[in-house]
Order: structure tokens, then sequence, then C-alpha cells
């Protein structure tokens, strides 16, 4: 009688087998993959089931030309990003950007767990890497504006801007306050004033949206598929370095750097902020990318910041002197110090394998790498990546249409800040009539389209010309206000002789910087590059004159004011240059006043309201104002 026996081992078999089917299906059931399970439910489930080689891999942001698919599933790379000027093709169309980054994204998602990459790109003034995009006023120009309202805007274009390339990230905006403009990137910062630092962080939830009022304080959000993950950059000091020397030292005390340097960065984390960007520079001698006490003591558990934290580019390697001397070490002290993220951004199997090695040998606790993998989560699930890796071309329509280049256009417009007009009060020549028989254009800046967008435009130090995107130049802006009978003549660099046999009956003269980008633009004496004074010279010693000075900070202009009958802060428009013109001739009025004080003398330099020997050509805030004209 074996059968009742037989019966019992065959029942026993299949409960057994039902239980390891049942133990099997609760271990593929991936509860991060559920839309509905909170975040950190989402995030405690994924980071579960990482291996370290995973984790690492979520640590890295490499360059895209460094890049494949093939690589982004093999070695689970978080993030990439595209540097300045590194585009798919010379003049790609949105559409190309979004095939690139969704072919590198089809590669994160076919990896082990899917866990999709997050791409990032510098959306400084505008999407100023991308051919025929909406470049706006650098920030130093927004900051002359003194209009948080325009600012969030200018943020839901850029943002929208961006979407349309496929792209989620960018790393804006800097609300670095440049302490002296010798700095080659005060053009970035917004103002030598904290407060009004702290007003234009109002541009985050223009890029991220809206934070709900009962959203828990620290914790990033972005809101929908129109907006991008943004970056409060560089933490901290980096605008104030000795004699504004980029990547330099700021020596200050605790109470100067939580006045003027921190409260952009509390500003910028209440609103939500995704990423905060670690500086080059030191603080007190102390590298940012390695100082413990600021990263992790100070904005991770002092301010409550619950993003991630990221390197700058090549950031970890400059710990060290030479750079990238001792790699181990420079590994090492970042991470522990608190960076979530390395821009490496070229050598990802070199730091792969040095912070497997410090993980395993103890030198960085698993507790750090899981803190900085949970932060990168909660970004990408806070932004939707895992529902929506793939971009569309719903947006694409979006670059560079005709309502963004209005926006730009009413930025340009209320950044220009008028420092003279007139040899006095009751003889203004701005603003100027439309309809006149001869009137000049000269200068250097006056047909550069390249020029009067600046540094961080299409290339990395920006351009010269016309050809490398699209806009208006400011020449083309004059020709388009004035009266079709009024002859318009341009001369870049006339002598005096023909300026006097022209017969003109005012000049219009502008002049300026030439491009730069960081260290570059680092400059001791800040006078403007020739032939611009001579123009200056030559044009506004013979006829009345205005001169429009185009430049990414105060520059020397005293030897000239006397000359000179009105005189224009133009700071560095962007593509729209048809706002310099609707102010000159009238169509609206000035508004602009100085965010950063205009020195007489680089002598005086460091030089701040409040300072003993605060003597300055125009100060803090000096902006004259006119009203719009009345039909001409």
């Amino acid at each position: 009688m074996e059968t009742p026996r037989i019966v019992g081992i065959l029942l026993m078999g299949i409960l057994v087998w039902c239980c390891m089917a049942t133990s099997a299906n609760a271990d593929t059931k991936m509860i991060y993959k559920d839309s509905n399970q909170p975040y950190n439910v989402r995030i405690k489930d994924l980071i579960g089931r990482m291996t370290l080689e995973e984790k690492i891999g979520q640590m890295i942001q490499i360059e895209r030309n460094v890049s494949s698919p093939e690589v982004m599933r093999k070695y689970f790379i978080g993030s990439l990003l595209s540097g300045g000027g590194s585009e798919p093709t010379p003049q790609a169309s949105p559409k190309d950007w979004i095939d690139m980054v969704n072919e590198f994204q089809k590669g994160s998602l076919s990896s082990r767990l899917g866990i999709p990459m997050i791409y990032g790109i510098d959306a400084v003034h505008g999407h100023n890497n991308v051919y025929k995009a909406t470049i706006f006023p650098h920030n130093i120009g927004l900051g002359a504006t003194r209009d948080p309202e325009l600012v969030n805007r200018i943020g839901v274009v850029t943002a929208l801007e961006v979407r349309a390339t496929g792209i989620h990230y960018v790393f804006a905006p800097c609300i670095a306050v440049c302490r002296d403009p010798r700095w080659g990137r005060c053009y970035e910062s917004y103002s030598e004033d904290p407060k009004i630092v702290q007003d234009m962080t109002e541009i985050i939830p223009g890029l991220q949206g809206q934070i709900p009022s009962s959203y828990p304080k620290g914790v990033p959000f972005v809101g929908g598929m129109e907006s991008v993950a943004a970056c409060a950059k560089h933490y901290i000091g980096d605008g104030g370095t000795t004699k504004g020397i980029n990547e330099n030292n700021t020596v200050i005390d605790n109470k100067g750097l939580l006045s003027i340097h921190m409260p952009g960065y509390v500003s910028s984390i209440r609103k939500g902020v995704a990423t905060v960007m670690i500086s080059y520079s030191s603080l007190n001698g102390v590298k940012m990318h390695a100082n413990y006490e600021m990263v992790t003591n100070f904005l991770k558990k002092n301010l409550r910041f619950k993003g991630f934290v990221i390197s700058d580019w090549e950031g970890i390697d400059r710990i060290t002197s030479p750079p990238h001397a001792n790699y181990t070490y420079s590994i090492e002290a970042s991470v522990n110090a608190g960076l979530d993220m390395i821009m490496l951004p070229y050598n990802y199997t070199e730091f792969i394998d040095g912070l497997t090695y410090l993980v395993k040998n103890n030198f960085v606790p698993m507790s750090r790498i899981d803190d900085a993998v949970k932060r990168i989560l909660l970004v990408k699930f806070t932004m939707g990546l895992f529902e929506n890796p793939l971009a569309d071309e719903k947006f694409v329509e979006q670059l560079g249409c005709e309502a963004h280049r209005e926006l730009a256009r009413e930025a340009v417009r209320k950044s220009l800040v008028l420092l003279k007009n007139g040899k006095s009060a009751d003889a203004p020549l701005l603003p100027l009539p439309k309809k006149a028989s001869n009137i000049l254009v000269a200068g250097s800046h006056a047909d550069n389209l390249g020029y009067q967008c600046g540094g961080w435009t299409i290339k990395w130090m920006g351009f010269s010309g016309n050809n490398l995107t699209t806009g208006t130049t400011i020449l083309t802006a004059i020709k388009n206000t004035v009266e079709p009978t009024t002859k318009v003549v341009y001369n870049e660099n006339p002598d005096a002789e023909f300026v006097k046999s022209g017969g003109f009956s005012y000049a219009i003269v502008v002049v300026g910087e030439h491009p730069y980008a960081e260290t570059k633009g680092d400059n001791l004496n800040l006078t403007i590059p020739e032939p611009g004074p001579s123009t200056i010279t030559n044009v506004c010693g013979t006829v009345k004159c205005v001169v429009v000075v185009v430049s990414g900070r105060p520059v020397v202009i005293q030897p000239y004011v006397a000359s000179i009958e009105a005189l224009v802060a133009a700071w560095l428009p962007g593509s729209e240059g048809q706002g310099v013109a609707d102010v000159l001739f009238g169509d609206f009025g000035f508004t602009g006043k100085l965010s950063f004080t205009w020195f007489k003398t680089v002598d005086q330099l460091p030089m701040h309201v409040g300072d003993p020997h605060y003597d300055p050509l125009f100060p803090l805030g000096f902006g004259l104002t006119t009203q719009p004209a009345k039909a001409q």
C-alpha cells in the first residue's frame, strides 16, 4: 500500500514548489518600478538590489564624447553631460539632440536594473550650447533688471528649450556673489549684493516648477516634463577669491561667509533646488572639493539639503597640485567630504577602480556610497525619469520660437543701465530721434552677434561673428528702428576725418570686451581692448555720440566720460539686440540699475558699499531713467 505515501510526497513537492514560486515572484516584483510607491520605498528597494559596481556607476558623470550606449550599460553610468561646445553635430537640430540622448538612455535602460541616466548641460543664459536657441542676457544684466518675476519667466522658457532637445538637467543658476570684477566669471553673477542674488534665485522655480507650499524643506522638487533639474553653483565663495583670481582662495570670516555668500543657497534650497555644484576655489585655504565641514556638516546637515552634490569639471583632480597628482587621494577626499556625483568627465575606469579599492579597504564607508546613491536616485525619481526616460519631440518647436525671443528682448530692455544722458540734465541726448538725415554707427560690437552674446555661447569661450547662431545684432536693430528715410552709415572703426566729413546728426558707438569664460576672463586691468578706445575718441570728439558698452562687468571708462554725450551699460545682451534699439530710440524707457559698483580705477578694487574708500564712478544701484518718447 505505497499509494498514500506517494501521494503525500507529491503533495509535499507541489507545496514546496508553490512556496518557491511565490518567493521568486516576490523577488522579481521590482517595487522601485512602481510609481504608486513613495520615493523612499522605491529607493530602499532599488538600492537593496544594487551591487557596489552599480552604485559607483550612479556616482559618475562623463562627457558624451567618451561614451556610447554600451559604455552606459556596461559601467552603469549615472549621468552624461555636454561640455561647452559639445554637440551631436555642428548646428545640430533639436531632433539630432533628442536622438543622441535617447540612444545613450537606451544603453542605460538595457543594464541589469534599467536605471535611467540624467543628462546635464550648461544652460546659463538660455540653452546657450544649441544652434538657434534663444540667448538671454547673462546674469549680470539680469541683476540690473531687479526683476525676479522676469527671471522666473526666463527659467520657464529655458527649461522648455532644454526639454526641446531631450535634456533633463541644467548646470544653472550660478548664484555666485562676485566681489571683484577682475574675476573672469563675474558676468555669471547677478550682483555683488547678496540680497539681489538671493532675489534672483526665483529662476529656480522657473526651471524646476513652482514648489508646493507644503513641500518638505530641503527635498528636491522637479514638477513635470516641462521642467528640468537645476543646479545652484558654485558652493561656496567662488566670487570672493583674492583679486578675483579664478579657482583661487577666498579668505573670509564666518560672519562674512554667512552674510555674503550663503544667502543664495539658503533660498535655493528653500525653493527645492535639485543639485548643488561645488566650487573649484578654496575657503580659507581648504579646497571646497575636499571640505567636509562645509559640504556634509553645513550644506547637508545644517541646511538640510537632500538633493545631490556634484563636482565641477575635473574638480576632484584639482584637489592636488598639480592636478591628478594623487588621484586615489582625490577620490577619497572628495567622496568622504560629501560629494555624491563626480563630473569626471573622462577617466571613468580609473575612478571606478580607485573608488572600488577605497570602499573594499574601508577608506570610504559603504554608508557614504549609499548616501550618495540615495540622493541621486531621489532626484531621478522626483523628475519622473523612471516613468518617462525617453524624450519625444513634443517640445521641438519651442526652441528659439518668437515668443521666447520676445521675452529675451524684454530682458535686454530692462537690463540696460543709463549712466550719462547729455552734457547736462536739462539737455538729454536720449531718446534718440528716429528721423534724421544721416547717422553713424561705429564700433567692433555693433554688428557682431558673438560679441554681444559673450562666453558660454555655442562654444565654451563664445565666438566672433554672425554665423554660428541666429539673432539680431545691434546694428540690424538700429536699421529696423529708424525711419526709412534715415540713412544709417556703418563704419567699424572710422578715423576722425571720416567722422568730420560725414555730416552726421549723431553717432552710436558700440564697443566692449571680447568673449571669454572662466580663467581666461581673469583681467587685472579691465580696459576696453583696442580699437574700442580709439573709436570712442575719433567719433565722440567730433559728433554727438552715445556709447554702448558691451561687457561682462564694469570696465575702465572714466577717461572717456567727458567726451561722451550719453553712456549705456548693455552688459552681454544675448541674441536679441533689438531690445537695445527699443530703448535707445524711446519705444521704452531706461529702468535698469547697476548691480555692481562701477569703479574709477582698478586700483580701488575690491570696493563695496560701506568701505571707507568707497568712491566709485557710479555707485551700486545707480541708473538714470527716461520715459518712452512720444510718436516721432
